[in-house]
């Protein structure tokens, strides 16, 4: 099986952490390394422990172009993911967004980066969603082929109109603009 390729190691990491070993856990120390895949292409390999004692491992396609990390969060290229479906993504900004309180640029200094951090992580996520669209006004249902990323889909499928994606990805921009005019860069 041809691996898939990871955009950037932001998102294989994500990959990983949303693929569970048999034991459930999610986390496991890994190691990387660079490993020249079959068809003579670089890929990316991690492989571990997990705490129960099963060895996990994962074998990623390098990007022909790899990019060098920016300051703010972003997952990848102006493609879509190979890795995560569209529902993934909206679930991964769910996740993020909840763990910001309310208010959030009223926070103190350490509490409010954290914050920042996470509400930048939502708003890269939600990013990810919208490149499945393409110029379409929606997610088309062929970006959803993980059971998590189509229960997503299923329980609100106009979440992933572009319209509705893009005011979601604008309130939490404009967010993130008043946590940094609060001091929280």
């Amino acid at each position: 099986m041809t691996p898939m390729l990871a955009r950037t190691n932001h998102e294989a990491h994500l990959y990983m952490d949303l693929r569970p070993c048999a034991c459930g856990a999610t986390a496991f120390d890994r190691a990387s390394s660079v490993v020249l895949l079959p068809d003579g292409d670089l890929g990316s390999r991690y492989a571990g422990t997990c705490a129960c004692g099963r060895e996990r491992e994962f074998l990623f396609r390098l990007p022909a172009q790899v990019e060098l990390p920016t300051a703010g969060a972003r997952y990848g290229d102006a493609g879509p993911s190979q890795l995560l479906d569209a529902g993934e993504w909206l679930w991964v900004a769910d996740r993020y967004a909840q763990a910001v309180p309310a208010d959030p640029h009223t926070l103190p200094a350490s509490a409010r980066a954290t914050a920042r951090a996470r509400l930048a992580q939502a708003l890269a996520a939600v990013d990810e969603v919208l490149k499945f669209a393409g110029t379409d006004p929606a997610v088309p249902p062929d970006a959803f082929w993980t059971g998590r990323g189509r229960a997503v889909r299923d329980r609100e499928p106009g979440r992933f109109t572009v319209a509705r994606l893009r005011a979601v990805h604008d309130a939490y921009a404009r967010v993130l603009r008043q946590m940094d005019g609060a001091g929280g860069h």
